[in-house]
């Protein structure tokens, strides 16, 4: 694997031991910021807060001067590990086994910030560079998004960076290292069908009204027809229903209201307040007049591309040299901070293979971890040549 693919095993290893469930960083960014500093890095932590929502810690590191300036983005927070007792190891533990780190975190993404770390730590080991490259890293990825990337975006603009493009080191990869680049990410929008009736006994139906019926033909109306057929770089939008409740214990009773929850994972045809709007026709057509109200949670995560250019051939390259592969180029997934960061500079998602993320005994194998790093290395190379 090398020396470079050892350092960042072993950074990734020492950021797992921080068990940085999010709200909490537990030393994690402290880690990161040694490891940086020792590396030339001037860094700056921060906390932001909001009333209402935990306060967050945040990093911003960064090296050189002028342009081109090359962003890295990530979190060091990650999802609570659920039952250990069903970990064949410690979750925060780091360990190797059978050639694979285990923990909370090594996939989303304490491995790609591991990476990169060590990659730009070598890099600038060899001497002066034009340029400058920093570091994002946030503690509120994995929650609310609100005292994060974002307001990290803002500090690092108040301070006179400009940023010519950016790589996120979230792990984008589907199947195996190097067969995917997301470039862009669709938006999601959360809403709340509620459909009132009157509650009574079901043997006497004529006193009651029943708002089960109509909630059943609102939450069809809402998935059928398909809201679009895709577009350019985005696959059709896709509403799901995630629950439909009554909160009726009884056999004997008519409910007096009925409750679905939904997400939509929209792409870039539609703005939050347009697909409320057409969201909001259908519930009117479906209703058949029974009373109901739509209520959708506010929205920070609109769709994006970045249209492929000289950056993202780069980082292709870079790729294909180390793997034998040129990733696909992809807006599939979930959200993820790059949405904040588009506002900023061209934004690229690249890290490692993510069908363990979120999941019991979380994995993956130090080999790619050190391939990773290798590739940001060629990147950075490339970048500043």
């Amino acid at each position: 694997m090398g020396e470079l693919g050892d350092e960042a095993v072993e950074l990734c290893r020492a950021l797992v031991r921080r068990p940085s469930v999010t709200p909490r960083d537990e030393g994690a960014q402290e880690a990161l910021a040694a490891y940086l500093r020792d590396a030339g890095f001037t860094v700056e932590r921060v906390v932001f807060s909001e009333p209402g929502t935990p306060d967050i810690d945040n990093l911003f590191a960064t090296i050189g001067e002028d342009a081109p300036h090359l962003a890295f983005a990530g979190h060091t927070d990650v999802v609570p590990p659920g039952d250990r007792a069903l970990w064949s190891r410690d979750p925060f533990g780091g360990e190797i086994v059978g050639g694979e780190v285990v923990g909370r975190g090594v996939v989303d993404m304490k491995g790609g910030v591991a990476a990169f770390a060590a990659a730009a730590a070598r890099f600038c080991a060899r001497g002066p560079f034009k340029g400058a490259i920093s570091f994002l890293i946030t503690g509120d990825e994995e929650g609310p998004a609100i005292n994060g990337t974002q307001k990290l975006l803002a500090f690092a603009a108040a301070r006179g960076a400009r940023f010519d493009h950016c790589l996120v080191g979230e792990p984008s990869n589907a199947q195996a290292l190097g067969d995917m680049i997301k470039i862009g990410r669709r938006g999601s929008l959360n809403g709340t069908l509620t459909v009132f009736g009157r509650q009574g006994h079901v043997g006497y139906p004529r006193r009651a009204d029943n708002p089960i019926p109509a909630a059943m033909r609102v939450a069809s109306a809402l998935i059928d027809p398909p809201l679009d057929a895709g577009t350019a770089h985005f696959e059709p939008s896709n509403l799901e229903i995630v629950s439909f409740d009554v909160g009726n214990p009884a056999f004997n009773v008519i409910p007096a209201q009925a409750r679905a929850r939904f997400n939509v994972r929209f792409n870039d045809a539609w703005t939050p307040q347009s697909l409320s709007a057409e969201l909001e026709a259908r519930t009117d057509r479906a209703a058949g007049g029974a009373r109901f109200s739509l209520d959708f949670e506010p929205c920070n995560a609109l769709a994006f591309v970045t249209e492929p250019d000289a950056f993202t051939d780069l980082v292709r390259a870079a790729i294909a040299r180390r793997v034998g592969r040129v990733p696909e180029l992809s807006t599939s997934g979930g959200t993820s901070d790059a949405r904040f960061i588009r506002a900023y500079c061209p934004v690229l998602e690249f890290g490692l293979v993510g069908q363990t993320m979120h999941m019991v005994d979380e994995r993956a194998p130090a080999a790619e971890i050190g391939a990773l790093a290798a590739i940001y290395l060629d990147v950075l190379e490339a970048y500043f040549a």
